[in-house]
């Protein structure tokens, strides 16, 4: 216990699936923690419950003012931030490439892409200011093996393993480490959308092709990032780590 004592991290899709697990792994180790998640009324339920080393925000990260705000309030909270978690994630549903609406490409491109190079620009300079930080992305196995049917959700994960490794280069003289997980498909919200059809038969098709027979759930990757986001991890930068039972063997 204690391994991110003192730190304050900001996680964004932290009112649930992955983010959630990753927040409530943040906070038992002891960080605090802003939960920023488009469904606000969840972030507060979560807040409440895990008290006063949180604080809930509701934030879309496909616009750029509630980055800013996001990133203001996380400082003015906690007066300093530590760890930057690129958790919130939007995928189009399984299915043919062509039928991918351009509003959906552009969403895509506003959640898992620009985000990212949005929350850099805020953070990075008080991490500066502190002596170093992390930053951690999820990004997914969709990025390293893509399967046919998610074309475009495949293509922004590719986009952000390569943004995590630049700027892990970029960013090492500041002393701020960037990261990024790779995980399998997971018990989460986001399943039924990756398969296209929630069926018993499509859940055993999707963990066929995973050597340890399961999905990920919101506890594998958030011991992943706690590591991540550790001084444990202090050499470690530009990795993609891969959080997947198998699957990218």
């Amino acid at each position: 216990m204690g391994r991110l004592e003192g730190k304050v991290a900001i996680v964004t899709g932290g009112a649930g699936g992955f983010g959630e697990g990753m927040v409530r792994r943040f906070v038992e180790e002891g960080a605090r923690v802003l939960i920023a998640d488009l469904n606000g009324k969840r972030a507060e339920t979560l807040a409440a419950e895990l008290g006063s080393a949180t604080v809930p925000l509701k934030v879309d990260v496909s616009l750029g003012s509630d980055i800013a705000a996001m990133v203001e309030t996380a400082h003015d909270a906690f007066g300093r931030i530590d760890i930057m978690v690129n958790n919130a994630g939007y995928s189009h549903r399984n299915g043919d490439l062509a039928a991918v609406s351009e509003d959906d490409f552009d969403l895509i491109f506003a959640v898992n892409m620009k985000a990212i190079y949005r929350s850099t620009l805020a953070v990075v300079p008080i991490m500066e200011g502190q002596g170093g930080g992390a930053i951690i992305t999820t990004a997914s196995t969709a990025g390293l093996r893509p399967r046919p049917g998610l074309t475009w959700y495949n293509a922004s994960k590719g986009w952000a393993i390569t943004a995590t490794k630049s700027m892990a280069v970029e960013l090492a003289p500041r002393n701020i480490r960037v990261n990024c997980l790779a995980p399998v498909a997971g018990e989460t919200g986001m399943l039924a959308t990756f398969m296209g059809t929630d069926t018993p038969e499509m859940r055993e098709k999707f963990k066929s092709v995973i050597p340890l027979g399961r999905f990920s759930t919101p506890a594998d990757i958030a011991n992943a990032a706690l590591y991540l986001a550790s001084d444990e991890a202090a050499f470690i930068t530009g990795v993609a780590l891969e959080v997947d039972g198998g699957r990218c063997v």
